[in-house]
């Protein structure tokens, strides 16, 4: 979503607002916040304008216009001369610096400007994003929305982001759009293909490495594919798997959705996750999005048992997110018979699936490198 930027010159916004934080009776300050915000609202300090900018070296800052209006509303709605210096003070900190932590591009100082950034753990996405190179003409894919929030919450641009699922590339296509370096590993040569041609279709402003290579993420030579780009590690691993037999991905052996029973997936997805694990950073994130399924009338709670599978290989979970689905190829023009056979089984029909965040602890095991679990 676009949104009215305003554009400030930094020094003389912070002078002008510590000059108002100089006040002592609230009347006056109040007096001084109204002067100025009608003045900056009105564009009248907006040096986008090239007839206001008159110092071109001058260092300027970005606003948004309604993040910015809001803060003064909460100024001059401040009951007492104390409370409206504080919220002047935090303004004014997050013009001068920015505060971001070690993990993401976020400027903590300026934290009601990332609106879109979700944090509640109830995603209900009415549709998905199919702008670009996202199509959604790979059965099973994720909604690109997915990627996108795991990325701006857990990477920092440049940063590298491994998919050892890439299917039709959706992450790496975000890693485009947002100036991050990725890797995905596809067991399908023809679908490891048909991506790069997708991921290609992607502008690529920040130059982003975005390579999707064939294999089987199970013993793929991750480190030498990482060398090749001269990088050690990944910041954030991807992993979006198979719902097990739910969908048969190839006649493969080696994949996943071809898995004889429960125990066998959860095996073939472990050695992926010991495969990844000695590449991914320490104390960095790892991201599994994953459903469940019914076999002969019972719940299988596959989410749960490769939340297990992750978490015994050395990983903290840090939050469970529920994102619902409205429609699968498979039910899609079936949803009286699935309302039917949901009353008549005594079950419920699927509408949901998890995201799943996980921590590599600093102790995370690294002896199962390679497919050697």
């Amino acid at each position: 979503m676009e949104h009215d930027v305003i554009t400030l010159h930094r020094a003389r916004l912070a002078h002008a607002l510590e000059a108002i934080d100089a006040l002592d009776e609230l009347e006056v300050l109040r007096d001084a916040l109204t002067s100025l915000r009608a003045a900056i609202l009105a564009g009248e300090w907006d040096v986008a304008d090239p007839a206001i900018r008159e110092d071109a070296d001058a260092e300027t800052v970005e606003l948004r216009r309604d993040v910015l209006s809001a803060e003064f509303d909460q100024m001059l709605a401040a009951r007492t001369c104390e409370r409206a210096q504080y919220y002047l003070r935090r303004l004014r900190a997050g013009v001068l610096a920015a505060r971001t932590g070690a993990i993401n591009d976020i400027n903590l100082a300026r934290w009601k400007e990332y609106d879109d950034i979700l944090t509640d753990s109830l995603w209900i996405e009415p549709r998905r994003d199919n702008s670009g190179a996202h199509l959604a003409w790979y059965w099973g894919n994720f909604i690109p929305q997915i990627p996108y929030q795991m990325l701006r919450r857990y990477t920092r641009r440049g940063e590298w982001v491994l998919d050892a699922f890439a299917g039709s590339g959706t992450t790496l296509i975000e890693c485009r759009r947002l100036g991050r370096n990725g890797v995905g590993i596809e067991l399908n040569d023809d679908v490891a293909r048909q991506a790069r041609d997708r991921i290609a279709c992607e502008p690529n402003a920040a130059g982003a490495v975005t390579e999707v290579y064939a294999g089987d993420s199970r013993v793929a030579d991750l480190r030498t594919i990482l060398h090749s780009h001269g990088v050690e590690a990944v910041q954030l691993a991807v992993l979006h798997p198979p719902y097990h037999d739910i969908i048969k991905f190839s006649a493969q052996e080696a994949d996943l959705s071809n898995a004889p029973h429960t125990e066998a997936f959860l095996d073939m997805f472990g050695q992926v996750v010991s495969n990844i694990t000695p590449l991914l950073q320490s104390e960095r994130y790892l991201v599994l999005v994953i459903g469940d399924k019914y076999v002969k009338g019972e719940w299988i709670p596959l989410g749960f048992r490769c939340m297990e599978a992750i978490q015994q290989r050395g990983y903290l979970l840090k939050s469970i997110v529920v994102k619902n689905f409205d429609e699968t190829r498979g039910k899609r023009a079936q949803k009286e018979l699935w309302r039917y056979r949901a009353l008549v089984g005594g079950f419920y029909v699927f509408k949901h699936e998890y995201v799943m965040v996980f921590q590599k602890r600093s102790d995370a095991k690294e002896t199962h490198a390679y497919g050697s679990d």
